[in-house]
C-alpha cells in the first residue's frame, strides 16, 4: 500500500529542470508527461506538476487553476542520489504532494497528514509487518552509511575529529535563500539563537559548526554567526559522510535541516530552533514547532512515513518503478565500491581508449585515479607512500612498477575482464560490462591464490547467496548467454546419438596458458589428449572467437582431415554448441565454467579457477584447493562477489543481473556484432568505431 498517490496517464509539466530527469513519468506514475502544453491540450491530462514551492512552478499552478486540474507539488526524496542535482545526478525518489509540501511548515503537507492520522495509508503506521519491513529498511541505511546524496569522499570521521575527550554538539548550519528556513516558521537570527543555546546548555562541550561546502567555496553564505573568541567552537568544513559524522557526536542543534532527521536515525538527541516535518511528533527538543501537531509518534513511524508511504522510488537498473529496498541496494553497491576504490590509485599500460571506462570502474567521491607512463612519471604526478595502490592490466610484468611498489611499500592490484564481458570481443575493443580488480593477484594465475581463490576457499556462503546464484546461473543458461557472446544462434548439427565432447580453442599466447598450463599448453595437443580421453566421442572444436577473428594466434590447421577432431564449428554460438555437449575438454577456458553452469562433466587439462574445488576432472589438480564447493557457490562466487559490473547506459556499478538483461538487449538490438567471420573491411570499421568512442569517453 502506498501514500494512495494516483496512477496517471498524461501529466503535465511547465518546470524546465523536470525536462532533464530521467524516467519522470516512471517516477511520478504516469504514462506520459507532457511540457509546456498549450491550453488546447488541457482536456487530456490528468494532473499538472511543479518543483516544489519554487518560482519555476509558477506557470503549472496557474495552468491547473485555470483548466480546474489537480495540482501536485514534486520535490526530491530523502534517499535521493549519489551526487547533487546541480551536479548532475539523477533522483531515485521523488515526493509528490497535493497538500502543501513537506518543508513548508505553513501549511500541512500530505506527509504531515499522514503523520498526523489524516490519510488512508496512515493507518500502516500500526501495522506490525509494515512497521518491521520499515525498521529493516532503516537498519539497512544506518549499516550502509546512507543519506540524501551519498557523495562524500570515503573518509574517517573519528580520524578527522580527533579523540573525542569531551561531550560534543554538532550545530548544522544552512545556506541563505534556502527555502526551508522561512517556510520553516525561522529566519536567520535562528542560527544566532541555536549557537547560543548549544554553548550555554553544554557548556564543557566541544561545539562543532558544520557548515555547507558552497559556503566554504565563497559560492554561497551561511547562516551561523562566525564565533571567533571560542576555543570550543571548531567549524567543521569538509564535505563528510553525514552517518559517520552524527555518530562521533553527542547532541545535535539544527533549524529546519534534513540532517537533523537523521541525526534522529541514529538515536542521537535532536534540537530544533524551527519546524522541519520531523518536528512536533515527540521525537525531538523543539523550540518552534506547530502547536497543530500533537500526535505522538515512534521513530521507525515517522521513518516510515518519510521514506516508504511519501515518495516514490525508481529501479536503478530497470529505470521503472520501483521500492525503497532497490534504491538502498543500489546505492549500497555504490557506496561499497567507493569504499574499495579510496584514495589515490596510479594505473601503468592502459592504451587511451580504455582509459575513460576504466576511471569509471575505480569512481569513488574524491579519489585520484592518474594514469602514468612510467614509474618516474609517477612519481613526479606525486606517487609516494600515501598513494593507495599501483593498477596494471592483468600479469604483465613492468620491472619499474614492481620497483616503484617495492620502494613506497604500495600494493599492486590487477585488473582483468570479468565473465560476463559483453556482445562483441575485447579485442575489437568493445567496452567490457564487468571487470575485476584483484588485490591478491589475479584469478588464471594459479602460482599464488588470487582474490577469487581465497574467497572460494574461505567465504562462508549464505542461503541467500547460493540461492541467488542457482536464479543467476539458470538465467545465463536460458538467455544463452555468454562472455563474449559472438556467433550465431543455431542449433548445432551433429551426428545423432553420437556422445558429444566439446573442445574450445584458446589464445596459445593467452596468459592463463601460460601461468596455468604445466602440462599440454596448446590448442592441437588439447586435441590430441580428448581424443585419446574419449576415441569413440564426436570431437567438436570451437576454436577461439579472438583467433577466427584474426586478432590473435592459436590456428589449428586442418583439424578434420588430420583426424584431431570430428567437426570445426566456426559460425555457431558457444551458447548452441554446449546445448549439443555431452562433455568438455578444456586447458583453462572458461568454456569449462561456463560448461559447469549447464551441468556438463569437464576435464581439465590446465590448472584454471574453477579446477580443484570437487566440480571438475582435474588433469593438473591444485593440492592447496582442498575445499569441496557447491556448483552454486561457485557461481556466487566467480559471478556476484568477486567482479565489478557497470551499467552500459548510467554508468553506475550494477549486478550480474542486470548485466544479463543488457547483453541480452545489445544482442537484439546489434545482431550484426554476432558474426565471427565479419568481412576484415567491415571488422575495421567497427573497431575504430569502438576505439573513438573509447577515446570520446576518455576526455
Amino acid at each position: 500500500m502506498s501514500a494512495e498517490q494516483p496512477r496517471w496517464g498524461k501529466v503535465a509539466a511547465f518546470s524546465p529542470g523536470m525536462a532533464e530527469i530521467p524516467h519522470l513519468a516512471a517516477l511520478l506514475g504516469a504514462d506520459e508527461v507532457r511540457f509546456r502544453p498549450s491550453r488546447y491540450e488541457a482536456s487530456g491530462f490528468d494532473a499538472v506538476v511543479g518543483w516544489g514551492n519554487k518560482p519555476t512552478a509558477e506557470p503549472a499552478i496557474a495552468y491547473a487553476r485555470e483548466h480546474d486540474l489537480p495540482y501536485w507539488r514534486v520535490e526530491d526524496g530523502f534517499l535521493r542520489s549519489v551526487g547533487l542535482g546541480r551536479g548532475g545526478a539523477a533522483p531515485l525518489s521523488v515526493v509528490l504532494d497535493d497538500r502543501g509540501i513537506y518543508y513548508d511548515a505553513r501549511t500541512p503537507s500530505r506527509l504531515e497528514a499522514i503523520l498526523a492520522g489524516d490519510e488512508p495509508c496512515s493507518a500502516l503506521l500500526d501495522d506490525p509487518a509494515f512497521l518491521t519491513r520499515a525498521d529493516r529498511a532503516l537498519q539497512r541505511i544506518l549499516a550502509a552509511r546512507l543519506s540524501k546524496y551519498n557523495d562524500a569522499p570515503p573518509r574517517s570521521v573519528g580520524e578527522l575529529l580527533g579523540e573525542r575527550v569531551r561531550k560534543r554538539v554538532l550545530v548544522v548550519d544552512q545556506t541563505q535563500g534556502d527555502l526551508s528556513i522561512t517556510h520553516g516558521l525561522a529566519d536567520v537570527e535562528r542560527f544566532g539563537a541555536m549557537l547560543d543555546a548549544a554553548m550555554c546548555e553544554h557548556a564543557e562541550a566541544e561545539i562543532l559548526v558544520k557548515v555547507h561546502p558552497d559556503v566554504v567555496a565563497g559560492h554561497r553564505r551561511g547562516c551561523v554567526p562566525r564565533v571567533l573568541n571560542s576555543a570550543r567552537v571548531r567549524v567543521l568544513a569538509e564535505h563528510v559522510n553525514p552517518v559517520e559524522l552524527l555518530r562521533e557526536v553527542d547532541h545535535v542543534y539544527v533549524v529546519t535541516s534534513q540532517l537533523g532527521f537523521e541525526a534522529l536515525l541514529t538515536r542521537t538527541p535532536v534540537t530544533t530552533f524551527g519546524a522541519p516535518f520531523y518536528a512536533g511528533w515527540g521525537l525531538s527538543d523543539d523550540r518552534a514547532a506547530p502547536e497543530r501537531r500533537t500526535r505522538k509518534r515512534t521513530l521507525v513511524q515517522a521513518f516510515a512515513a518519510a521514506y516508504l508511504l511519501y515518495p516514490r522510488y525508481l529501479d536503478p537498473e530497470t529505470g521503472e518503478r520501483g521500492s525503497i529496498e532497490q534504491v538502498i541496494d543500489h546505492l549500497s553497491r555504490q557506496r561499497a565500491m567507493f569504499e574499495e576504490n579510496r584514495g589515490t590509485i596510479f594505473c601503468f599500460g592502459f592504451r587511451p581508449w580504455k582509459r575513460g571506462y576504466v576511471r569509471d570502474y575505480l569512481r569513488s567521491p574524491g579519489n585520484r585515479v592518474v594514469f602514468a607512463r612510467s614509474a618516474a612519471h609517477a612519481e613526479s604526478q606525486g606517487c609516494d607512500e600515501q598513494t593507495s595502490a599501483l593498477l596494471v592490466w592483468g600479469q604483465r610484468a613492468r620491472e619499474d612498477v614492481a620497483a616503484l611498489a617495492e620502494r613506497h611499500a604500495l600494493p599492486v592490484w590487477r585488473m582483468e575482464d570479468g565473465f560476463l564481458r559483453s556482445v562483441g570481443l575485447g579485442s575489437d575493443f568493445v567496452t567490457p560490462a564487468s571487470l575485476v580488480v584483484d588485490k591478491a593477484g589475479v584469478y588464471y594465475d594459479p602460482r599464488t591464490p588470487s582474490a577469487l581463490e581465497k574467497l572460494l576457499a574461505e567465504h562462508a556462503f549464505s542461503d541467500a547467496e547460493r540461492e541467488r546464484a542457482r536464479a543467476l546461473r539458470e538465467a545465463i543458461v536460458s538467455a544463452g548467454v555468454s562472455k563474449y557472446n559472438v556467433g550465431q544462434r543455431q542449433p548445432l548439427a551433429v551426428p545423432e546419438g553420437a556422445r558429444v565432447v566439446l573442445v574450445p580453442g584458446q589464445v596459445e599466447d593467452d596468459a592463463s596458458i601460460a601461468l596455468g598450463c604445466p602440462g599440454i599448453c596448446s590448442n592441437e595437443d588439447l586435441l590430441r589428449a580428448a581424443r585419446v580421453a574419449a576415441p569413440d566421442a564426436h570431437i567438436v572444436y570451437k576454436p577461439h572467437p579472438d583467433v577466427l577473428a584474426g586478432n590473435r594466434q592459436g590456428q589449428v590447421s586442418d583439424p578434420v582431415d588430420r583426424g584431431l577432431c570430428d567437426q570445426l564449428e566456426d559460425q555457431a554460438s558457444l551458447a548452441d554448441c554446449l546445448a549439443a555437449a555431452h562433455e568438455v575438454h578444456t586447458l583453462t577456458s572458461l568454456v569449462g565454467f561456463e560448461a559447469l553452469l549447464r551441468g556438463l562433466p569437464v576435464t581439465v587439462h590446465g590448472q584454471p579457477f574453477y579446477a580443484g574445488w570437487g566440480l571438475t576432472a582435474d588433469r593438473e589438480p591444485v593440492p592447496r584447493r582442498r575445499r569441496r564447493l557447491r556448483l552454486d557457490e561457485l557461481v556466487a562466487g566467480a559471478l556476484i562477489l568477486y567482479p565489478r559490473y557497470l551499467h552500459p547506459e548510467t554508468h553506475a556499478f550494477t549486478t550480474p543481473e542486470a548485466i544479463l538483461a543488457a547483453l541480452q538487449r545489445a544482442r537484439a538490438e546489434h545482431p550484426e556484432s554476432a558474426p565471427l567471420k565479419t568481412p576484415w573491411p567491415r571488422r575495421q570499421l567497427r573497431k575504430l568505431g569502438h576505439i573513438a568512442r573509447g577515446l570520446l569517453d576518455a576526455c
